[in-house]
């Protein structure tokens, strides 16, 4: 047992059904009912692997599509399909989630064999506005339809969802609440890894944040920097130009004039308070880049031209960032320096990714433009730990306690049939 939650090594597993939330949720191209990203089907490889070798009838949930506008949810079909490429086996799919048809195909399983079912959020109990609306317990969300046609076929529970950890809905919260259950393998070293840097890192511990999630970098300011956690924040992107604007520098008026039509305004006063307070850890860029008819230019603070907006760090930037990052004991990564994705203005972000491949810290790195950046700059296998969580690493690290590992917990307490 590890932070109090049963691992797989826990559970007897040989001819047991086992429920398995996962997270495999991709982008898909619509027009060929194709996946144009199988990372997350990927690691989540091993849990689902180790449950067919030990014997299990290995039973799947997981969601496809953000749920903010219902036109996005599509059919886990095609994850099946890379699934049983991906394990050399075959898992079975079925258009249904908890129904009859479901339910028969759960019974009719063998031992070993895997079961894909339909995207969770088909049923309605597991949307947004179901759990922002509702606001179950998870008392209650053991009452609902999923986990009620679903728990009495099943004699464990297994999530390997931690990139949805942060999520309070039923096939998350709900069957740990009248099932024994455990943590996957990948949920498993995701949270010890993030447990890691915010209980004992190595140091220097620095944090490179960037990227236009404004709201998820002060979250995690805030926590890192009032706990003694981070030594260094380095930043980028948005999160550092509204510093930057904090301090009265000259970003370019196209650079103010995004904040302010962004809504981002209250973020510089935050800025503000957290520079008077912690200034002497927080590390801005020296110089900016911006694109003129195609081409880059920069400046260092104070020559900054009014009428542009800066979209990258500079040279000089860089070279402060690549020091802290090449000599720090552990770095954690969550934004990328600037507008990465066009060639004028990926040069700040592949400098420092660069450096944090480079690093002889241990690097993690989290978040969708991040792990974009690396793999776009082909530095996926260099860098220490990258993680599929997103939202759940983001409150994780703002001190928040999760609800999957709430309900993991509880699920603890269960005991298993027999013992």
């Amino acid at each position: 047992m590890r932070f109090g939650i049963r691992t797989l090594d826990e559970l007897h597993l040989s001819g047991k059904t086992v429920l398995c939330r996962v997270d495999i949720n991709q982008p898909v191209d619509r027009a060929t009912g194709t996946l144009k990203s199988i990372n997350r089907i990927r690691a989540c490889v091993p849990t689902v692997r180790e449950l067919s070798d030990k014997g299990a009838k290995v039973v799947l949930m997981a969601h496809q599509g953000s749920d903010i506008e219902y036109k996005n949810f599509y059919t886990t079909k095609p994850h099946a399909a890379v699934l049983s490429e991906l394990l050399g086996r075959e898992v079975k799919w079925i258009d249904d989630v908890c129904g009859p048809a479901a339910r028969e195909a759960i019974r009719s399983l063998k031992d070993g064999e895997i079961l894909l079912l339909d995207n969770v959020r088909f049923v309605s109990e597991e949307q947004t506005l179901f759990e922002q609306k509702l606001r179950l317990t998870h008392e209650q969300q053991a009452k609902t339809l999923l986990v009620e046609k679903l728990a009495p076929l099943a004699d464990c529970y297994v999530c390997d969802a931690f990139a949805a950890a942060h999520r309070d809905q039923p096939s998350l919260c709900g069957f740990e609440q009248v099932l024994p259950s455990a943590m996957g393998r990948l949920f498993e070293a995701e949270y010890c890894t993030v447990s890691q840097v915010m209980e004992e890192p190595a140091r220097p511990c620095v944090f490179v944040l960037g990227g236009a999630k404004i709201s998820d970098a002060f979250l995690m300011m805030q926590t890192v920097l009032s706990r003694g956690v981070a030594d260094h924040i380095v930043t980028g992107g948005l999160v550092g130009n509204i510093f930057l604007t904090a301090l009265g520098q000259q970003i370019g008026q196209g650079s103010v004039d995004f904040i302010m039509k962004s809504n981002y305004g209250e973020y510089i006063d935050r800025a503000k308070e957290l520079y008077a307070q912690y200034g002497d850890k927080i590390v801005l860029p020296k110089d900016l880049g911006w694109v003129e008819n195609g081409e880059r230019r920069e400046a260092l603070l104070g020559e900054v031209p009014a009428d542009i907006g800066a979209i990258d760090i500079g040279h000089e930037t860089v070279k402060v960032y690549s020091e802290l990052i090449l000599n720090a004991g552990t770095v954690f990564v969550n934004g990328p320096m600037g507008v990465f994705e066009q060639a004028p203005s990926e040069y700040g972000t592949k400098a420092v990714w660069d450096a944090i491949a480079n690093t002889k810290g241990h690097s993690v790195l989290g978040g969708g433009d991040s792990i974009t950046a690396t793999e776009k700059f082909g530095l996926t296998e260099k860098m220490g730990y990258i993680c599929t969580g997103g939202g759940a690493l983001i409150r994780f690290l703002s001190g928040e306690e999760l609800p999957v590992v709430r309900a993991l917990r509880h699920g603890a307490t269960i005991p298993e049939k027999g013992e």
